[in-house]
């Protein structure tokens, strides 16, 4: 059985759990609880090395980090989210990684500081906040236009790149970014969010898991 380990306000573990539900995979969702530590516990760290969410157990094979799950679940499932066509699959892990290293990492700066930081009791560092939301004014207008030509992200079809950037723009209502100058990104969202694989991990984010 396939085991995923994450948390409600983790995107990547979101994503994972959106792909698996998307490739019709039978698994076991596993909520650890971030704010107590969890995460942090012996039998945790054997799954990933600095306690941090997604990692999965299928069968023997232990795995992190989400776009590695992802690829792994798509080859286990046989889906062409993630083909076996050279130039299909570049396409898609340049997405992945400008999702990855650009746009998450910056939101990544904007919900830790507008949601995480006041739950946990840490201080906000504006100077960090500002950042975020700087690198997201430069890089979600590349988004848009992608989208703006395509479909989907990686071309026509829907691929590991869209899961991906579909969970990392989830908590924008929640942390105040507004989208409604990105017109292409929202009308790829608002035809992906109704769907069952989005649905069954949450209505919205930041709902329990």
């Amino acid at each position: 059985m396939l085991n995923i380990y994450g948390f409600h306000l983790s995107q990547p573990s979101n994503a994972v759990r959106m792909l698996a539900n998307a490739l019709g995979l039978e698994f076991e969702y596993h909520e650890l609880n971030a704010p107590e530590g969890e995460h942090r516990a012996p039998e945790h760290i054997k799954r990933h090395p600095v306690g941090k969410m997604p990692a999965i157990e299928d069968g023997d094979v232990t795995l992190f980090e989400s776009t590695a799950i992802m690829k792994y679940l798509c080859k286990k499932a046989g889906s062409d989210m993630y083909p076996d066509d050279l130039i299909k699959q570049a396409k898609i892990d340049q997405w992945c990684s400008f999702v990855s290293v650009h746009v998450y990492m910056a939101y990544g700066r904007v919900v830790f500081n507008r949601l995480l930081a006041p739950q946990l009791g840490f201080p906000v560092d504006e100077t960090s906040l500002a950042a975020g939301e700087e690198f997201l004014e430069r890089f979600l207008p590349a988004i848009d236009q992608q989208l703006g030509s395509s479909k989907y992200l990686a071309g026509d079809s829907l691929s590991i790149a869209d899961i991906l950037l579909l969970a990392t723009i989830d908590p924008s209502e929640a942390v105040g970014i507004d989208l409604k100058k990105y017109p292409n990104l929202i009308a790829w969202r608002e035809a992906l969010v109704p769907q069952a694989f989005y649905q069954d991990v949450h209505a919205f984010f930041g709902q329990a898991a």
